[in-house]
């Protein structure tokens, strides 16, 4: 019995090998919780497993660096931070039309793409040294600059440089050749964490720094901008009811298996 043409033609399962640039920003406490935050580089490599003509498998490593700084209308916190992200992620991604390589199938295609990462980050802030003069990046996670680490403040919990995230997004595909896909896409990482950033509750009791004034520099940094004392314990430094997020768009071109590893070339399903 005959069978429709678009089913004859399907394609198997295939791989395909890619690597992507572009830009990396952050959405937080320390920009306003703005979409635009500063834009630095990022770049990807991934493997993508087309499991049909609408469904792809992608498994990815990501780096790039998020950074931030107080808005105008904080500009009295004097706050800022920097930070390398590593993220490890598998996705889902959802063609909207039939893109594959035979004759009936589109050549591009718009795309969804949803998954979950392991994201590593490591905030850090620039700090001069008022007795040398020195300039250094210092790591802001150990000096606990809202009372981890500290007896005096034991329901607050150092947070975690690891994270699970969830990455999703929208895209865009072309297929060049039957060895070569190009593709533009834009996504969030939602994180479950306030900490990218190391800012999220109140200003502590300055005592807990006592033996470090690294520390107790970098936890309020107030006075340099506006002088006199610390803020008072309690002051709010951040604002804990929303998490911290990044974003990253990138141009990606992927080959196929066939043409990086000689790997056979998917065959077309047939049908008599």
């Amino acid at each position: 019995m005959a069978v429709s043409s678009s089913y004859a033609q399907r394609q198997r399962p295939y791989g395909e090998v890619g690597l992507s640039g572009g830009g990396m920003n952050y959405i937080g406490d320390l920009n306003g919780q703005s979409l635009l935050g500063k834009v630095n580089p990022a770049g990807n490599l991934f493997f993508r497993y087309n499991l049909n003509e609408r469904l792809a498998v992608n498994i990815g490593a990501t780096y790039g660096i998020i950074e931030g700084g107080n808005p105008d209308v904080q500009e009295w916190r004097n706050l800022s931070f920097r930070s390398s992200i590593w993220e490890g992620s598998v996705r889902a991604e959802f063609n909207f039309v039939a893109f594959g390589l035979a004759q009936v199938q589109y050549r591009t295609t718009p795309y969804l793409f949803v998954g979950l990462a392991v994201t590593g980050f490591n905030p850090r802030a620039q700090y001069t040294d008022p007795a040398t003069g020195s300039i250094s990046w210092v790591d802001l996670e150990p000096l606990g600059t809202e009372g981890q680490h500290s007896d005096l403040y034991p329901s607050v919990y150092p947070y975690s440089r690891a994270i699970v995230t969830m990455p999703f997004g929208l895209g865009f595909k072309a297929r060049f050749s039957s060895s070569v896909v190009m593709a533009f896409e834009y996504g969030f990482r939602k994180t479950w964490s306030d900490y990218l950033d190391d800012v999220s509750t109140v200003y502590v009791d300055q005592a807990i720094f006592a033996d470090n004034p690294t520390a107790a520099a970098l936890a309020d940094r107030s006075a340099e901008v506006k002088g006199g004392s610390p803020n008072a314990i309690g002051t709010q430094r951040g604002d804990d009811s929303l998490n911290d997020w990044y974003a990253y768009f990138n141009f990606s071109i992927a080959f196929s298996s066939e043409f990086l590893f000689g790997w056979s070339r998917p065959k077309r399903c047939t049908t008599d």
